[in-house]
């Protein structure tokens, strides 16, 4: 088998364990389960939580003592355990402290996964840019196989994409074994600084202005990423409560049209070389920070019928957005450090999107969401007007029973019923991003040379 086949299967294994139950979590939360928004913004933040730590002390380890295809091995294996005991929980709480621990095994393995790839090409003699986003995009490819997988098997609100995530990532450990050997090249010398002895080397990135500036803003643009990716989803299925969308397409399907997303990652990853050497990272990650703006703005107005066009646009926009930054990103961040760094430098920036990034976005939106835009409702005239409907609708009221809700002689409700107000949500955050975009152009200064590595000043 070859490398760039290894590496292949490996990168559609890798994002296939995390797809098959990402996209698909909010709707075993809220509707499964019916556990409440804020501890599902803490969920999404686990993911965080362990990236602060997690992919900088691996790729320390991988660094300086342990071999980086080793590491991952041990890494999917333990998560993969952790996926089969999830199901066994019935109280957030547990399910919160199961979640970080997953998370802590497999956060790491993102970053790993990357100098593993650029490790094993740059030992075969490869042009990183070139010959890293075709085997990239098939991690692509295997989130999208898993998130049609888990919808068009009905599992997308039950705990069997949990045990769909364990078995494949039980393959992929064992998969692993097939890897070429990549040893530490951080190794210690009688020279050797406390800092380099300690693995600590790849912070010194910070000293450097641009690199420093690129760390802080990947932090806030992976707070979007986290936005998209835990309400994306439930927005698209929470469509069902207004009754002329209950039949759409778009609400039974809702993984499978988000799903859109991935399949245009695929194109976009694919046109990464080209944009890298024709414009530069600052140009790269200004397209991307614009997507996500589209990506937002569009999903404010779009619906399942006049609007579809909306939400398929701002899917394939998503290719864009995240592309442009995640996986350019890891190749400038690459080619700007030296090999002896590769895995601790890589994991500064998994620390920096999915660390600091993740919590910001998961703790601050679910706060923001449940406190400014959360609609309340007392009485079936005020749903039925922000639903659209007349009051006696048949599935209107059979909506608000559902909800283990009594409805009195006058329509008012015997408690608050309380809906989110997606419309207002996503224009917040496309202004955020926004914000970023122009803040990104002012602040950071890159002169890109077409005939020069794309790191080189």
């Amino acid at each position: 088998m070859s490398i760039k086949l290894r590496l292949t299967i490996m990168n559609f294994l890798q994002f296939f364990v995390w797809g098959a139950w990402l996209i698909t979590i909010a709707n075993y939360w809220f509707g499964t389960k019916q556990w409440d928004g804020t501890q599902f913004g803490a969920i999404f933040a686990t993911m965080g939580f362990a990236s602060l730590f997690m992919p900088t002390l691996m790729g320390i380890i991988a660094d300086r003592w342990v071999n980086a295809e080793k590491l991952y091995l041990v890494l999917h294996l333990l998560y993969a355990a952790v996926m089969f005991y999830l199901p066994q929980i019935n109280d957030p709480t547990t399910f919160f402290y199961a979640m970080l621990l997953a998370m802590c095994f497999y956060m790491p393995t993102l970053a790993l996964s990357n100098s593993i790839a650029y490790t094993v090409l740059t030992q075969g003699k490869y042009d990183l840019v070139k010959a890293f986003p075709p085997i990239r995009v098939f991690g692509t490819i295997g989130f999208i196989a898993a998130m049609w997988l888990v919808n068009l098997t009905g599992s997308k609100a039950s705990e069997m994409q949990f045990y769909i995530a364990g078995i494949f990532a039980l393959g992929l450990g064992l998969f692993s074994f097939s890897i070429p050997k990549c040893p530490p090249k951080n190794v210690k010398n009688e020279n050797s600084s406390l800092a380099r002895t300690l693995g600590l080397e790849a912070f010194k990135l910070f000293g450097n202005y641009k690199m420093a500036l690129f760390f802080i803003f990947s932090m806030f643009l992976g707070a979007a990423l986290q936005l998209t990716n835990a309400y994306g989803d439930v927005f698209l299925d929470e469509f069902k409560f207004f009754p002329k969308y209950t039949d759409s397409f778009v609400i039974k399907y809702s993984t499978i049209i988000m799903s859109i997303s991935q399949i245009s990652e695929t194109l976009f990853i694919l046109a990464i070389p080209f944009f890298l050497k024709r414009f530069g990272i600052k140009k790269v990650m200004l397209i991307s920070m614009f997507a996500w703006v589209l990506r937002f703005g569009l999903f404010a107005y779009g619906d399942p019928s006049s609007g579809l066009w909306m939400i398929v646009l701002s899917c394939i926009v998503y290719g864009m957005a995240f592309d442009f930054f995640n996986i350019s990103g890891s190749l400038f961040v690459e080619t700007s450090t030296s090999p002896q760094i590769r895995s601790s430098a890589q994991g500064l920036f998994m620390m920096m999107t999915n660390g600091f990034g993740a919590v910001f976005g998961s703790l601050v939106s679910g706060w923001i969401i449940d406190k400014y835009y959360s609609i309340s409702f007392n009485s079936m005239a005020q749903l039925a007007n922000f639903l659209d409907t007349d009051v006696d609708n048949n599935t209107l009221v059979s909506f608000v029973k559902e909800r283990g809700m009594s409805i009195g002689e006058n329509g008012l409700f015997n408690t608050q019923l309380i809906l989110k107000d997606w419309h207002h949500i996503w224009l917040a955050f496309s202004i955020y991003t926004l914000i970023l975009a122009i803040l990104f152009a002012i602040l950071f200064k890159h002169k890109h040379d077409k005939n020069l590595p794309l790191g080189a000043k």
